[in-house]
């Protein structure tokens, strides 16, 4: 059987033109290492610190100190106006965003942490200036690294019907039942984390992420003598086949929800990017989120990266980072903006931690052949596909509780003052209400006049009852 192949560690430079501006960039980034995911809580660990760091460090050689460095963005000092850094609620993706933010802009140093007070004293910022820049909540991918089943973290009902699809699909079934006793050749060394039962292509992923993370870190492992290098790259790329089918099908492609939210917000931080240049603003400059690796399988599968290179079927390496460049060719004076026709965009992608011995590779989008776009092309393509409201995710998923209770449909009763489907005119609720009321009394007094007529009964009042004891109420029928 044919199985995809992992993705190989990328390390073609990607040159710069000698005329190109670079004006922003959005940053998505995977984790570092980290503890596995069978054995919750998933933590940061201090080689995947290492990992983020590194990628730190080597992008800020690239947009904030090289050649390629972002227009008008300050090195040195961080200006929480040109930055926005974003993650979702999980421990493994917020402090690898923090570490990766330590690499990007370090501490400043004595001389330029120092501040001077009115009393003629100086105050000294700790850690040898630590530059503070927040880290904000997105809402999808809450606790993605301690799922094991990737749309778990999504929240969306619609992704995971069609996720669930996959495991009635020939292709799962025929890798389910052709790996059994691949999987369990791997009992004896997974079992004191798994159940026999557990260990098939069912949970391709985990058994992988489990057996990795051993192999990276634990002096021993059960019955290693299984662990050859063809077993290894097996449970990788089966693991890569499994979490690719949850993550994207062409023709349901609503299991890629993770990637149109973030297609949405590349969208809206570039746009920003292009508004505050033109109002002459210097603001939002680089845009870095942290998030799981679904959300790069599934944006991968919308933009059909899949054509350029098959790689991109297979779940990036820890630390991997995917990025988009928003550049000109044409000469732009100091103080003014290019207009929309002459800005282009770019995506690169590096498998693993970048480096400046292994930078990022160009690569083109939406089956094309150029690794360049114009902004024109690119928004509309990735409009097609991107979610850039809560309204809209709410609709693609049929979700109708929680934040998407306002969003839901309405029962099917006619709004007030609305007119029905023959266009003739209906009363407001109001009035009809006072109506229904005189209608309703009118019945009970022409039955009560029946009644007295029928039985020769006739009304006094009490007044006219005085002295008798017939009745004490203020209206009595009596015989005639």
């Amino acid at each position: 059987m044919q199985l995809l192949l992992a993705l190989p560690v990328l390390s073609l430079v990607t040159g710069t033109e000698a005329a190109e501006t670079i004006l922003g960039a959005y940053i998505f980034h995977r984790h570092g290492d980290r503890t596995p995911k069978s054995l919750p809580p998933a933590k940061l660990t201090s080689l995947g610190y290492d990992q983020v760091y590194s990628a730190g460090q080597y992008y800020r050689s690239r947009y904030l100190t090289g050649p390629s460095k972002i227009r008008g963005i300050d090195p040195d000092v961080v200006k929480l106006s040109q930055l926005s850094v974003t993650s979702p609620v999980d421990n493994v993706l917020q402090n690898s965003a923090m570490g990766f933010l330590q690499g990007l802009y370090p501490p400043v140093g004595e001389t330029m942490a120092k501040q001077p007070l009115r009393n003629g004293s100086d105050v000294q910022a700790p850690m040898n200036g630590y530059q503070l820049i927040p880290v904000n909540i997105v809402s999808s991918g809450t606790g993605s690294e301690d799922n094991g089943w990737l749309q778990d973290a999504t929240g969306c009902q619609n992704a995971k019907l069609s996720s669930n699809g996959y495991f009635s699909s020939a292709e799962y079934n025929r890798l389910l039942s052709g790996t059994k006793d691949f999987y369990g050749r791997l009992v004896p060394v997974v079992n004191g984390t798994f159940d026999e039962s557990d260990v098939t292509f069912k949970n391709a992923y985990v058994v992988y992420d489990l057996i990795n993370v051993a192999e990276i870190h634990n002096t021993t492992i059960p019955s290693s003598d299984v662990l050859t290098n063809s077993t290894l790259f097996q449970t990788r790329t089966l693991a890569d086949a499994h979490e690719w089918g949850l993550a994207y099908n062409a023709s349901s492609n609503m299991r890629a929800i993770s990637g149109m939210q973030l297609a949405g917000e590349i969208l809206k931080y570039i746009n920003s990017t292009i508004v505050s240049g033109t109002a002459k603003s210097s603001a939002n400059k680089l845009g870095i989120q942290f998030g799981a690796y679904a959300s790069f399988l599934s944006f991968f599968g919308l933009a059909d990266l899949p054509k350029a290179s098959p790689d991109f079927m297979g779940v990036p390496d820890y630390a991997s980072s995917m990025v988009l460049e928003l550049f000109t060719n044409v000469d732009v004076p100091s103080g003014s903006f290019p207009s929309m026709n002459d800005l282009q965009v770019r995506f690169l992608f590096h498998n693993g931690t970048a480096s400046n011995s292994s930078e990022p590779v160009a690569y083109p989008l939406f089956g094309g052949r150029n690794d360049a776009l114009s902004w024109n092309d690119f928004s509309s393509e990735l409009s097609k596909f991107a979610v850039r409201t809560t309204e809209d995710w709410c609709h693609k998923c049929g979700n109708t509780t929680g934040t998407c209770a306002p969003y839901a449909p309405a029962n099917n009763s006619p709004p007030a003052n609305s007119n029905s489907s023959s266009g003739g005119p209906h009363m407001s609720a109001s009035i009809g209400g006072v109506i229904g009321a005189f209608v309703t009394l009118a019945f009970i007094l022409g039955t009560l006049a029946a009644v007295m007529l029928l039985g020769g009964l006739r009304l006094v009042t009490k007044k006219a009852l005085a002295g008798r004891s017939t009745s004490t109420s203020e209206i009595s029928m009596q015989k005639a």
